[in-house]
């Protein structure tokens, strides 16, 4: 397991006017935090808990340090991975534990795959290594502070972490509240899979119906019990991230950095804005938790991030089918830098009218509302497709 650094940022320092430091958990040995809670409860096994193995249900970095601690301990491992995993991270996986795991792929979803990995390893009476719910996890994420505290000469104003389950967070909090008992802990969780800030709003754990699984490092649909006691007890506030803004900061870091952040890793970067003054002439550290990104997904990365950005939008357009229509919106309606980057259209029987899915792309967000005016000053039929419209599944 890597100590891993704690990186002053000049580029968000100065654009918060605060001291922003970056604890780099992307540099451990499998990309992310997780190592530490997997290899502390598995190093405290009995030699018969040992001899028995362990259990484990993930599709990314949990898996990954538990298959790295199965091979250094040499324990058993059989991790579950869910069917529709990329080949990259059951290769990754495959590398990081060798001959000392073995892995099924099974399930159509991570809450499959999990009761299926818990009903095998309480059948088999092998180790449920919980990716978050166990307090000996809790105290191998805990970890981050211990270093924390060693390499900064005074305790951080603020401290943001990403949460999912709340292993990270709650890790901290225990550590944090004996030995920076003056430092504010915030968590950062997606907007659209926010199980922390549900499960505190109702006293207790609550499973979410439906959740948005790109910020996938954090993307639960329910905390854990023991997370959430200690986070009702330490954590000061729980903050939802939109998954636009996570894009965004990902993007950032790499063009300013280099630093490549998974989701999750960029979570409490993108969490900075919404404290605002709030730091301003505070010393602050974001753990970066992890760097295990897909690079197939940077398509999809960039267009959340323009749609963030109020740069990019989406328009079901009512063409009138007579000729000179689609020239007449070219013209009139396009501003000189506005960019259609999609343009689907099916012609109905209708004889006056077809619809089309248009996508414009913007040079400056404050474009918006003139192009607006522009279609409305022709008499364009036409709909805004938001982000919260079933339509919009079809173009993200």
């Amino acid at each position: 397991m890597t100590r891993t650094p704690l990186q002053h940022n000049p580029r968000l320092s100065e654009q918060f006017r605060a001291d922003i430091y970056l604890k780099r958990e992307d540099l451990q040995v499998v990309r992310s935090y997780k190592l530490r809670g997997a290899y502390h409860l598995m190093s405290s096994l009995t030699a018969a808990e040992r001899e028995r193995g362990v259990v484990c249900a993930s599709a990314g970095n949990h898996a990954q340090g538990v298959a790295f601690t199965c091979r250094h301990l040499d324990i058993e491992g059989h991790l579950y991975m869910p069917q529709n995993t990329p080949r990259q991270k059951v290769r990754r996986v495959r590398e990081l534990g060798g001959a000392s795991v073995r892995i099924e792929l099974v399930g159509d979803s991570f809450d499959a795959t999990y009761r299926l990995a818990a009903e095998y390893a309480h059948g088999t009476h092998r180790v449920f290594v919980h990716p978050f719910d166990d307090p000996r996890v809790i105290a191998g994420q805990g970890t981050v502070g211990v270093e924390l505290r060693e390499q900064l000469p005074s305790a951080p104003d603020f401290v943001v972490a990403p949460v999912g389950g709340g292993g990270l967070i709650s890790g901290l909090a225990v550590y944090a509240e004996r030995y920076f008992p003056q430092t504010t802990l915030i968590g950062a969780e997606p907007a659209g899979a926010a199980c922390m800030l549900a499960a505190l709003q109702a006293g207790r754990p609550v499973t979410l119906p439906q959740i948005d699984t790109f910020v996938d490092g954090a993307a639960v649909r329910t905390a854990g019990h023991h997370n959430l006691r200690i986070c009702q007890r330490l954590a000061r506030e729980i903050l939802p991230v939109a998954e636009g803004k996570v894009c965004t900061e990902m993007l950032d870091l790499y063009q300013s950095e280099g630093i490549i952040a998974e989701p999750a890793g960029a979570l409490s970067v993108a969490a900075l804005s919404l404290l605002g003054e709030r730091i301003r002439g505070k010393k602050v550290v974001c753990i970066l938790s992890g760097g295990n990104n897909d690079i197939t997904r940077y398509p999809e990365i960039i267009e959340r991030s323009l749609i963030d950005q109020g740069l990019k939008h989406y328009f079901l357009i009512e063409f009138s089918q007579r000729p000179g229509a689609l020239r007449r919106y070219l013209d009139d309606a396009l501003g000189p830098s506005d960019d259609i980057t999609l343009f689907e259209y099916i012609k109905k029987s209708n004889r006056e009218y077809g619809p089309a899915l248009v996508g414009i792309e913007l040079a400056r967000k404050e474009d918006f509302a003139p192009l607006l005016a522009r279609m409305d000053g022709i008499g364009l039929r036409y709909e805004i497709i938001r982000s919260d419209s079933a339509l919009f599944r079809f173009v993200l």
